[in-house]
């Protein structure tokens, strides 16, 4: 606690005092730009990671980074979603996993939680179309492995529930309202977006929109890409074409003898027939 106070002393004599009139103007209202649905892991700092000022970010927070479906629960996050697109105007959507998400974890477990953590149980119930879908499709895939494409099917599975909101696929029929699909990685720092024109999650700066709803068109250095959900299967990419079926060589574009890309960028993907499944993007 004397940590915090200790901050709130720091904040108010530092980058409150140098950011005097940004506060001004925003004691007048908001208006974020994007709304970023992420996981009250305290290891996600929305702000820090993509360095946004004070009032770009309308967020949302939960164990998992769930959005339960529409009309599934009367809780805040429905009201949230519905509160940023209709009143605010907000016109992207960022839903943001990450590597090593307890939450996913105890999906994974899910029936173990019941006894002595039953509010997470039930809360994790949410998410009962990651648990399925991952148990009936990837049952030979175990550890570090099964969570990774726990992981990465959650956040498209939310992204999918996301749709079943009235605003939300208005907005998406009206052309007004972009979905996008992040994955954080812990230990690199690295946020992989979810391409749906190579149906992969790739470095975001490389898969820049023309046209940014709300902004206009995307500067180079603007970190998102547009990430709807789709139905069905479709095969992924690499971020970078590979130059042989199963490379044995070392480089950019090729693989190692495990399957993995041996770009630095891609060094936690997963296996090419594994991504096959996770990767894949939607029309809206």
């Amino acid at each position: 606690m004397r940590k915090l106070i200790k901050g709130l002393r720091e904040f108010k004599s530092g980058y409150f005092s140098s950011h005097r009139d940004l506060f001004e103007s925003l004691s007048h209202g908001q208006k974020p730009r994007v709304l970023f649905i992420t996981c009250s892991d305290s290891r996600i700092v929305p702000n820090l990671i993509t360095q946004a000022d004070v009032g770009d970010l309308f967020v949302i927070r939960n164990a998992g980074n769930i959005i339960p479906p529409y009309g599934a629960a009367n809780g805040g996050e429905g009201a949230a979603v519905e509160y940023a697109i209709q009143a605010l105007d907000i016109q992207q959507i960022v839903v943001c996993g990450h590597s090593h998400c307890g939450a996913m974890k105890g999906l994974l477990t899910l029936n173990k939680l019941e006894a002595d953590m039953p509010l997470v149980y039930e809360w994790l119930k949410h998410a009962e179309a990651t648990r399925r879908l991952v148990k009936e499709n990837y049952s030979d895939y175990q550890g570090e492995e099964l969570l990774e494409v726990t992981i990465a099917e959650n956040v498209l599975t939310q992204i999918e529930n996301l749709k079943t909101y009235p605003v939300v696929h208005s907005r998406l029929y009206q052309g007004k309202l972009m979905i996008f699909a992040w994955i954080y990685h812990l230990e690199t720092g690295e946020v992989l977006a979810y391409d749906p024109v190579t149906h992969a999650y790739m470095p975001p700066q490389s898969q820049l929109p023309d046209f940014i709803p709300g902004e206009g068109p995307a500067p180079k250095e603007f970190v998102s890409t547009h990430a709807p959900v789709l139905d069905v299967p479709v095969a992924c990419e690499l971020p970078y074409p590979l130059q042989e079926e199963d490379g044995q060589t070392d480089g950019k574009g090729q693989l190692g003898g495990n399957g993995y890309s041996e770009n630095p960028l891609a060094a936690w993907w997963l296996p090419t027939e594994q991504a096959e499944r996770i990767y894949r993007g939607s029309t809206t």
